[in-house]
Formats: structure tokens, sequence, C-alpha cells
């Protein structure tokens, strides 16, 4: 008869320790963008709500952006890079296949042989990685996880593109998870519609390797009105489920911080969701546009540095996009 396993003790609860962002320089506003593209800044404006996004220069890499961000969050945990075990980074604007954007990250910050993932699930990304970083600590399969989500949209936009240019942007978020004596991450509430993933996708693959065809770089197509209708219509149910995971009620959430994808829909959620009158809802899309993966903890970093979202407070979390995927849960604030 094989001897049972031996496993170490699991930790039973997970909870965000710290966060960290990196914003680049350069603030872009709807006049610049209207130069590409037929429009105006009121129509941009009325579509989205944005007035002003952040463009990466050459020396913002999306990998210096990671790193910028990674190591804010360790210091605003108070966390040591000898003590992480594992780096996700959630991106759907890295051009490579490999190596992964997480171990030359990981390398960066001089973790010690973290183990390194990137998470492929776009605008859901950083809630996708969430949800996978609170069950590796609570597992026991990691002391304590680095999430980042990072984008350099201007790298796969048409800055001609009009359903898309006025809306994409750039930055990097990224989060200390460790271990807690009581839940604060709460079950993931998560799924995918393939059936729509037409709806945002990329316009072509690139060509293959050897092969005499050069052509346009792939570029991002979406369609606007289609994202839309899904969203209103599919996501409060998704939003709803998370809070049931966590055995909260709307009434509990102090402050909802959905992927800032344009401020129609963040709008459009916060009213479905019947939030108390004084619960806090993000609109970083206003002045940081949509950064993809980064969206969520971007928006989020800055309720904290406003002191609209204060330790403690309950928060409900949403990311959804490209896949179509989507992923929501409720955590306690560092």
């Amino acid at each position: 008869m094989a001897a049972p396993m031996e496993c170490p003790p699991a930790l039973r609860h997970s909870r965000i320790e710290g966060f960290g962002t990196y914003r680049p320089t350069r603030v872009v506003g709807n006049d610049e963008i209207c130069r590409s593209i037929e429009s105006s800044s009121e129509w941009i404006v009325a579509r989205s709500g944005i007035r002003n996004r952040r463009f990466a220069s050459a020396e913002e890499s999306l990998i210096a952006m990671c790193e910028a961000a990674g190591a804010a969050a360790l210091d605003d945990a108070g966390v040591s890079p000898g003590q992480v075990d594992a780096v996700l980074v959630a991106s759907m604007s890295y051009r490579l296949i490999t190596p992964s954007l997480a171990a030359q990250v990981g390398a960066r910050l001089r973790l010690p042989a973290p183990a390194a993932l990137d998470i492929g699930a776009a605008c859901s990304g950083f809630c996708y990685g969430l949800g996978l970083a609170g069950d590796l600590v609570r597992t026991g399969s990691a002391g304590r996880v680095l999430l980042i989500g990072a984008e350099r949209m201007t790298d796969i936009v048409d800055p001609a593109d009009r359903s898309t240019a006025f809306l994409f942007a750039d930055g990097a978020g990224a989060a200390v998870i460790g271990p807690a004596d009581t839940p604060e991450i709460g079950p993931v509430a998560w799924g995918s519609d393939g059936s729509q993933s037409d709806v945002i996708r990329m316009s072509h693959q690139g060509a293959p390797a050897g092969s005499p065809e050069q052509g346009a770089a792939p570029a991002l197509l979406m369609q606007g009105p289609a994202v839309y209708r899904w969203a209103i219509s599919q996501l409060t149910e998704v939003a709803q489920r998370a809070m049931k995971n966590a055995g909260v009620a709307a009434g509990d959430i102090d402050v909802f911080v959905p992927h800032q994808a344009n401020l129609r829909i963040v709008e459009s959620l916060a009213r479905s969701l019947s939030l108390r009158e004084d619960a806090v809802c993000a609109r970083d899309v206003v002045e940081a546009g949509n950064t993809s993966a980064a969206s969520v903890p971007l928006a989020l970093a800055a309720l904290r540095s406003q002191g609209l979202a204060r330790r403690g407070d309950l928060a409900l979390l949403m990311g959804f996009g490209a896949g179509l995927a989507y992923a929501a849960q409720v955590v306690r604030l560092p």
C-alpha cells in the first residue's frame, strides 16, 4: 500500500498586501487623437467619457512599466523580493510569444527563482490573476505572489481606427497577495463566451517565420456597440455572483472598481447593482483611458490616493473584455 503524501499545511486565507502603479509621463488629450481620426473631443466624451489618456514613450517599455509598478507594490506592502514565490503578469499587448513577460520581470526585480506565468485574458486579466494568486497562497503553493496588469495598447491599436484609437492607452498596476488570518479575497466569479470572440480581436496573424510576406502588423479591432450591449446585459449577474460567493450583499460594498472600458458602461453597471448612495465608483477612465489589464489596479490605486478607498473597505472588482472573458471578486482593501 502506497504511503500517503505528506503535504505542508495550507494557508487558510489570502489578502492583498499592497498596490503599485506606473502611469506613462505623456498625457494625450482628445484634440491630439482627433488629428488622426474624423471626430471631435465632444464626440469622444459623449461616446466614452474619456478626456485624456497616457501614451508610453520608447523608453517606457512594457517590461519597464511592469518593473516600476511591481517595485512600488512591494514597497507599499513592505515585502522584500526574497519573500515572493511567484509572479503573474496579465497583458494583451506583449508582442513576443516567448520568453514570458513574468519571467523577465521577476529577474528585473531580483525575485529568487519565482514561478512565472503570463495571463492572456485581455481586459479581465488582472481579476483572473487575482483569483489565481489568491488560490496559490491559500493552498500553500506560494507564500506570496506579485500580480501585475500592464499594457502598451498603443503598440497594437491603429491610430487611424476611429473605433479604437480614442479608447485605449498605456500603463501598469500591481498587487502583492499574501497570507491572511481571515478571508480577504472572495471566490472569483468568472467565465467566457467564445461564441462572441470576433467582437474584439486582432485583425490578422503575423506572417510565419521565414515567410517572404510582409504586410501591415496586426492591429486590434473592436465592434463597440456589440461589446456595450454584452456588457450591460450580462455583467450585472457576474457581479452579483461574486458578491454571493463572498457572502455579502450590494449594500455591503464600499467601493466598485469595474474595468475602465468606457464611462457609459461603468456607470450603467453601477446603477444596475443598486449599490449604496455613498458607495464609491471608479471613474479613472476619464483621465486614463482604457488600459485593458492594467485598468482595475490603476483605478483602485487612484481611489486610494484620493482618500476615496480606505483600509478595510470592501471592494467589488470586475474585469471584462476580449474572449469574451470576464471575472469578478470581492476583496478587503489593504
